[in-house]
Formats: C-alpha cells, structure tokens, sequence
C-alpha cells in the first residue's frame, strides 16, 4: 500500500507519484504512465498545458486500475482562467481523461483571472467534481491573498522543489495555513549537474542507492508529495523503489546545505516572465 498524506480537508493523497511534463509525443505518455501504474504508481499527475491529457486518459482505461485506487491531477492553464472558461475548461479536461471525476484540480499559473476559477473550483468541489482543489506556482503573498478572500483554502500548491531550491520559508508558510507541499522538478532537471553531486553521490553509496532515489527519499521523508517523470521503464521502477531505506538526521542536513536560494528556471518575481506567460496561447 503506498504512503499517503492527509490533506486539510481529509483527502488521502500519495506521497510519490509520476509526473508527464514534456512528455507530448501521445503514444510515448500513454505508453510510460501505463508502465508507471503498473509499477505501482497511483497518483498521475498532468496538466491541459501539457497538451497530454487525453494521453493519460488512454493509460488510465488500459490499466484496468478501479478508478478508487488512483489519485488524478490536472491544471487549468492562464487562458482559460475565470469563473465561465474554468467551468468549459475542467470539462474538456475530465472528457480527454475519461473520467467521472477529478482527484485534484490546480490552478496552473498564479496570473489572468485566478480569482474567477477558483470560484468556478469551488462550486466545482461542492458539487463533487473534485475531491480537492489547489493551486501551483503561488509565492507566499499571492497564496495568502488567495485564501483571505475566498471561502475554501487550497489543499496543495505545487513550487519548484529540490536540493538546489528547497523553498523552506514558503514551506513553513504552507504549513502553517494547512497548504499541502508539493514539488514539481524534484530532480531540477538535472540542472546544477545534480546527478554528479558530490554530497549526494556520497549519501546514495551509503544505502547503496541512486541520487533520484536519494532526492526522493529526502522530499517524503519530509511529506513533500514528489511527481518525478522519466519515459525509461527502468527509472520508473528505480523511482518508486524508496520506501526501503531512511535518510539519517546528518544525511538531511548535508543535503539542506546544497540549498541556494535561488530557483533554477525562472523567477515569478519577474514581470517580463509574467507578460510572456500572460500572453502564451496553447491550442487546448
């Protein structure tokens, strides 16, 4: 049975899960989230920006899984971001997925008319559409002005999180309001040559383990729900394969001195990053 974390409004959601970002090529994503859920994977978690729903949906029906055992995740993108368009929106996502129901919907990106969908989310959640609703992307004073002024508190919000960035101010922000940690990049794509960290390498040789699952095993460890994505079955098992083993207290904190501060791939404090994704039009 995998772990699970209890959200604020009592909803089981898996620790690990599998993520399909960049994975657009349909037969390739319905292929490796099928191995994923045959691996063991339950929580799926895509998006209508990335163009792969319907991909995803395919997988789900071909694994045969009672819908009960999953857990799935989709986001509504800044184009379709208000109380009408997020309504049509979630629609068009549950029928590319093939579903009844959504397990999670976030809002994708904290600009357009967020105010608006969240409201549409809520009735949506109400209606039990939705087991829960959250947000991704959201820095601290956008997700406190988001929660001041509606009635239902997000259960997740999904931030940029791993070795290089692990967010541990907006972390304890998000604990503190009953917001569900979760990090999208856990492994930073491979950025800062993070699979040839020295400090990691070391501690993955101690359990005779990778640096993924390493990096894995760090987020759960800290119930940071983790979606990593690989299209290669062998690191689709490798990832899930990390509930045998536990990082010590000198492992966790040689791993919180790799922290930099700083993110890996563009900042949201950034208004030229806000217009060009402000603007960005996606044929959903």
């Amino acid at each position: 049975m995998q772990k699970t974390v209890t959200l604020n409004n009592g909803v089981n959601m898996p620790l690990l899960g599998f993520g399909v970002y960049q994975i657009p090529d349909a037969k390739q994503c319905e292929d490796v989230v099928y191995e994923a859920l045959m691996a063991g994977y339950r929580l799926i978690d895509t998006a209508s920006g990335y163009l792969n729903e319907e991909a995803v949906g395919r997988a789900i029906k071909r694994s045969g899984i009672p819908r009960e055992e999953l857990f799935i995740t989709t986001k509504l993108w800044i184009q379709d971001a208000g109380y009408e368009s997020a309504k049509l929106a979630f629609a068009k996502s549950l029928k590319k997925l093939q579903l009844d129901y959504l397990d999670l919907y976030l809002i994708h990106q904290p600009f357009g008319d967020y105010y608006g969908a969240w409201r549409a989310m809520e009735e949506l959640y109400r209606e039990g559409h939705i087991r829960a609703i959250g947000v991704s992307n959201f820095l601290p004073d956008r997700l406190m002005d988001l929660i001041v002024h509606n009635e239902i508190v997000p259960a997740v919000n999904q931030v940029e999180t791993h070795p290089f960035y692990q967010q541990a101010k907006s972390a304890a922000f998000m604990k503190e309001q009953g917001v569900h940690h979760q990090s999208w990049a856990p492994f930073a794509e491979g950025r800062g040559n993070l699979f040839s960290n020295e400090v990691l390498a070391s501690i993955a040789d101690k359990h005779n383990k990778t640096i993924a699952q390493v990096v894995l095993r760090w987020l759960v460890q800290q119930d940071i729900v983790a979606i990593p994505k690989s299209v290669r079955k062998e690191r689709i098992i490798e990832n899930i394969d990390i509930f045998d083993f536990e990082l010590s207290a000198d492992d966790i904190e040689r791993i919180t001195s790799l922290d930099t501060g700083e993110t890996l791939f563009l900042s949201y404090h950034d208004p030229e990053f806000a217009k060009m994704l402000g603007t960005l039009r996606v044929e959903l």
